[in-house]
């Protein structure tokens, strides 16, 4: 079996009307302070579309050269109509949001494409920093493409951005202890299922409680699970925001977030991704929810010496668990799409590059040699991304059910008061978290408190 590498996770994952072309007060004085930091720096593109070959700057997220070949592959394909050269971001999400605000925010021309994350897409389209998606373009990206990608790369009904790998969490299980549980994986699985099998079974449950981005993300597929939205009606004015964190589905989500939190283990409240594979790995956790990276890290360790070939070999994988037996679940979307950035000389070219670099060929190629799963729904069907990840069909329909998180220009905001709010999982009072998350993100955005 050939050996998939394990892929860079989400730092994390993304309403009406058209979208306006004027930019809030807000968003004005976020812009003007940012060209002051970076105008000097900004660096002139190498090619235009007033004519001759273009050189394409694209700036991606750290994975494990995938990317980069894509590039290449797209350079010699395009026979010296453009090339495509890479320049690396920061490792972390939030940092890769801050240093690309700072030079679009000066209008530098020398972005040509992004790899972006899609909670951000909003906040860059309302800002005016994309180039928009010819109408023709947007029907050919969108062909076969699942539909939380397309979710997540749309705002105010207007796809925005080109939909490239697509991420989703599974619930990963021991077979062995399902089966002493007497839990049919076969059939869908709740929360209240998993934590009464793992207190019968002196197990654990490795979801994510730290204090960070992926607490958000475990948050906002609860509430939507249990039919509701942490944002139920999105607005230019913070003041017209509407929150859900306050409806039956979220205080479902917090009973579900404290439930978890008597079984997830001494250090659940500073667990992320990777320590639950460890936790799953070494036997005390017995259920997992995470991205399908886990396969390839698994694989991985057994063929290096340092885990046990059994290990894998027990390991189960299904659909995320239902908050409500009779509602299906709405998995987490994560991911990375494609921008074209506003300022640059090269925009249909860049455009004409992106359909390359997601092309179906290149999806399979970065789903099996990175670990990143594809956007578009035929890819799961290829048999060298079937023989790598065998999970290949239960991502391709958790995507199809999957929800983006909140979809708002103020996402940083948002997420960053419910870390405060929602954690730790184990002190939360259902009836009251959600009252108190609303009150802080609404004086954040009001400008009367800080994070």
């Amino acid at each position: 079996m050939p050996k998939a590498v394990g892929q860079v996770r989400p730092g994390t994952g993304s309403a009406s009307s058209r979208r306006s072309r004027r930019r809030s007060p807000r968003q004005r004085g976020v812009a003007s302070a940012a060209a002051l930091l970076v105008a000097a720096g900004t660096l002139a593109a190498c090619g235009s579309d007033s004519g001759g070959a273009s050189t394409l700057t694209w700036y991606i997220n750290p994975d494990s050269g995938g990317q980069a070949e894509i590039a290449s592959r797209c350079t010699e394909a395009a026979d010296g109509a453009y090339t495509i050269q890479t320049a690396q971001l920061p490792r972390e999400s939030s940092q890769q949001r801050e240093q690309l605000i700072r030079r679009l925010a000066a209008e530098d021309n020398s972005i040509d494409l992004i790899s972006l994350d899609p909670p951000y897409i909003p906040e860059f389209a309302e800002a005016n920093f994309l180039a928009p998606v010819p109408d023709d373009v947007a029907e050919r990206v969108t062909e076969g493409v699942v539909q939380s990608a397309i979710d997540g790369s749309t705002w105010n009904d207007e796809l925005v951005a080109v939909p490239f790998w697509a991420n989703t969490q599974l619930l990963w299980y021991k077979q062995s202890v399902a089966e002493a549980a007497g839990l049919d994986m076969e059939q869908p699985v709740t929360w209240e299922q998993l934590v009464e099998a793992a207190e019968a079974q002196d197990t654990q449950i490795a979801a994510q409680g730290i204090r960070a981005e992926a607490l958000t993300v475990w948050l906002n597929a609860l509430v939507e699970s249990a039919g509701g939205s942490i944002i139920e009606e999105t607005a230019d004015d913070p003041e017209d925001i509407e929150l859900g964190l306050e409806s039956d589905a979220a205080v479902r989500a917090a009973e579900v977030m404290r439930s978890v939190s008597t079984v997830g283990g001494p250090a659940f409240s500073t667990a992320g991704e990777d320590a639950n594979v460890t936790d799953f790995e070494e036997g005390d956790a017995a259920f997992m929810l995470n991205w399908p990276f886990v396969w390839g890290r698994a694989l991985s360790a057994v063929e290096a010496g340092t885990l046990e070939a059994s290990v894998p070999e027990d390991y189960g994988w299904t659909q995320y668990p239902r908050v409500n037996e009779d509602e299906e679940s709405r998995p987490p979307y994560g991911g990375i799409n494609l921008v074209v950035g506003a300022y640059s000389q090269n925009v249909d070219a860049a455009y004409e590059a992106a359909e390359c670099i997601v092309s179906e060929e290149n999806q399979a190629y970065y789903f099996v040699t990175n670990g990143n799963p594809a956007s578009k729904a035929s890819v799961y069907d290829d048999p060298e991304v079937l023989e790598v990840f065998p999970q290949a069909p239960v991502i391709r329909e958790s995507l199809e059910n999957a929800a983006p998180r909140p979809q708002t220009v103020y996402y940083s905001e948002v997420s960053g008061a419910l870390q405060r709010e929602y954690h730790p999982a184990s002190s939360l009072d259902p009836g009251s978290t959600g009252e108190q998350a609303s009150e802080l993100i609404s004086a954040v955005l009001r400008g009367e408190q800080l994070l």
